[in-house]
């Protein structure tokens, strides 16, 4: 349910790792908590965050909920086909509803996060 070679974050965000980049999005359970996603605001490419630091939001028919980037980036590409088409979130969280393309400025940070079994433990307590 969960792809092996992502890294997954406590506040439910995943990391697919490709050397200093990656693409982050929201989980499976977090869309299914959000329930269906109505508008989704991210950064501009550019920007620079530090680990846990909100970096947008995602408004669904239930609630507003926070984005945050689980490592030290930079913002190299928003996801803009979310402005037309939010529920892409929903439909395919772990595919084509990723959010942020991101450049890692703390490789390091990258073991503080879990990999699928770990996530899949978490959700379930």
């Amino acid at each position: 349910m969960y792809p092996e070679d992502y890294r997954y974050s406590e506040e439910h965000e995943w990391l697919k790792v490709d050397g200093d980049t990656a693409t982050l999005g929201i989980t499976d359970f977090a869309q299914q908590e959000l329930g269906e996603v109505v508008f989704v605001e991210m950064p501009e490419a550019g920007e620079t965050f530090d680990a846990g630091e909100e970096i947008g939001s995602i408004e669904s028919v239930k609630a507003v909920s926070d984005i945050y980037v689980p490592v030290a980036c930079e913002i190299v590409e928003a996801n803009a086909s979310l402005d037309d088409s939010p529920e892409t979130v929903n439909e395919d969280p772990h595919g084509k509803g990723w959010l942020v393309k991101i450049r890692i400025t703390d490789p390091a940070a990258l073991d503080e996060l879990m990999d699928a079994a770990a996530y899949q433990a978490h959700i379930a307590s």
